[in-house]
């Protein structure tokens, strides 16, 4: 093959089909023994650059930025109609400081809220709506991933536990996330914890964001009345990646109580599923992307993994042709901005 693709997380997966359609024969190796194991499984799937300019490095805003449109051309059922961002009626200062770090939005009055989602109407003076963000269903979309590398004649071989030096490939692209640990000791993990429950009684149409000073919140709509529901960033010192992470009793007493706060229709709502995730993330909480002999290793992605995956693997490619160096590859995107 020319190029093995270590992990089959939304990383792995997407750089292996970006591979393919740049005339790549690839393979792809995962330790896990399915695909259900990654943290990427355990997901919103937000695609919300503007919105993460509040927090995240300019590099995230700005690789999130081109992944955003690069996304509707690797799998359908991508949906565009932005993020509706909200706070409290009594901490109306945590909307004005989101306002005014981040860019791209509109300003919206009561009315205006209940126009863009009637479910809301009445409940929240004031927002802002982000319309050119995004959204799609993690499970949906990995499965999807799965199905086209498999037609695209792309083997991926779970449960892997060789050396990754013994593969025969010209170049290896090293996605493992918290599995390089051995290449990139200072990496650390993140958990992020999560509700999946279901309500016929909750009609909310696009991701919303619930800011609080201490317990935040985001929504984020799937099918059949079932939402997402998380928020929680948790440090982790674990260093043992075989072991699911769990949700705590605390967690999942916020995240629920907040979304009863944002709605009260959730109160009644069925609880389908409590998981987290742990996300790996470099101190400085922006991805990595560095070359060392065959292997192209990209880690780092933090709680941005769908956000920046398309991105970076089209910055893999090109590394991998020697159009650029990681360096450049990874800053690309902030020229243009």
């Amino acid at each position: 093959m020319d190029v093995a693709v270590l992990g089959a997380g939304v990383m792995g997966l997407v750089a292996a089909a970006t591979l393919v359609r740049a005339g790549q024969r690839v393979a792809v190796f995962e330790r896990a023994a399915d695909i259900t194991a990654s943290a990427a499984w355990r997901s919103g799937g937000m695609l919300a650059p503007d919105c993460e300019a509040e927090i995240a490095d300019p590099i995230v805003v700005a690789l999130g930025r081109r992944s955003l449109a690069l996304w509707p051309s690797l799998v359908p059922g991508v949906a565009t109609n932005g993020t509706l961002v909200l706070a409290p009626p009594r901490e109306p200062g945590v909307l004005t400081r989101f306002e005014r770090l981040t860019r791209n939005h509109e300003s919206l009055d009561e009315q205006a809220i209940a126009g863009l989602e009637p479910a809301l109407a009445g409940r929240y003076r004031r927002g802002l709506f982000f319309p050119s963000e995004g959204h799609l269903d993690p499970r949906r979309t990995l499965l999807a991933l799965t199905t086209w590398l498999g037609e695209a004649g792309v083997p991926i071989e779970f449960g892997f536990s060789g050396d990754p030096g013994s593969l025969l490939a010209d170049r290896i692209v090293d996605a493992r996330g918290l599995g390089a640990r051995d290449h990139f000791p200072t990496l650390r993990g993140v958990k992020g914890e999560m509700a999946l429950v279901r309500s016929r009684d909750v009609g909310i149409t696009r991701p919303v964001r619930l800011l609080h000073h201490r317990h935040p919140l985001y929504v984020v709509p799937r099918e059949g009345g079932v939402f997402m529901i998380g928020a929680t960033t948790i440090e982790s010192d674990s260093t043992d990646t075989n072991e699911a992470p769990r949700v705590t009793l605390r967690s999942a007493g916020e995240l629920l109580t907040q979304a009863y706060a944002l709605h009260p229709a959730f109160a009644e709502a069925e609880i389908l599923e409590l998981e987290a995730g742990l996300r790996p993330a470099f101190p400085d909480n922006a991805p990595r992307i560095e070359v060392s002999g065959r292997t192209i290793a990209v880690n780092g992605l933090y709680r941005h993994g769908w956000l920046l995956a398309p991105a970076l693997a089209a910055r893999i490619v090109d590394v991998l042709r020697g159009d650029t160096s990681p360096n450049e590859a990874l800053h690309a995107d902030m020229a243009q901005r």
